[in-house]
């Protein structure tokens, strides 16, 4: 069974794009969130832009989406001999996504419930990933990158970060200490130094063989 590393936080952190750096300097087979492939997201983001949380058709359909393409990640990442990658993951889409979105009225809470059965079969039949690479970075960094990026599709508000925050620290309180690495998001963790340093680390923990 390969091993699976998630790198989290909250929006705007750096999670794809340390994704992609590591994937370019170590042999990852990697699993990210697809934005603009994801059949109801666009959807929703329509809906989110002409009628607010009030008429949401879509909402409860997209998560699901979600919640389900990062099970398949896993499964197919756990197949291989490797060591996988996913930004963000089926945990955050759950313990930060979908709960965010109830809290904004954009899930109800019997929506909510259903995702929280899927997340918990899930996990019963695939076991949680090896580390956790938790990215924070203060929230005036986080609106900056918010503001500079140019997604196709996007269903967070820079508004959100704080209150997206509270739900990661509640998650992240709860990860087991001994498979999460915390890394300070507001440097430049893609530098080919800090690069080299955090493929040591994981080489350390017995999670990237050669690299240690």
């Amino acid at each position: 069974m390969g091993k699976l590393i998630a790198v989290i936080g909250n929006t705007a952190a750096g999670k794809t794009t340390l994704v992609a750096a590591l994937a370019a300097a170590a042999p990852f087979i990697i699993g990210l969130e697809q934005h603009a492939e994801r059949p109801f997201q666009q959807a929703l983001a329509d809906e989110l832009k002409t009628g607010g949380a009030r008429r949401l058709r879509y909402a409860l359909a997209n998560q699901i989406d979600y919640l389900l393409l990062r099970a398949e990640q896993e499964q197919e990442i756990r197949r291989q001999p490797g060591v996988g990658l996913v930004d963000g993951g089926l945990d955050e889409d759950f313990f930060v996504f979908s709960r965010h979105f109830h809290a904004l009225g954009y899930l109800s809470a019997a929506e909510q419930a259903l995702c929280e059965r899927f997340y918990r079969y899930v996990r019963l039949m695939q076991p949680p990933p090896d580390l956790f690479i938790y990215l924070t970075a203060p929230l005036q960094v986080l609106h900056a990158r918010f503001q500079q990026r140019r997604r196709p599709v996007e269903i967070a508000a820079a508004d959100h970060l704080a209150q997206l925050q509270h739900q990661v620290d509640d998650w992240v309180a709860a990860i087991d200490p001994a498979r999460l690495l915390v890394l300070d998001g507001a440097q430049n963790l893609t530098a080919p130094d800090a690069l080299t340093a955090l493929l040591a680390e994981l080489g350390r923990r017995r999670l990237l063989p050669g690299y240690e």
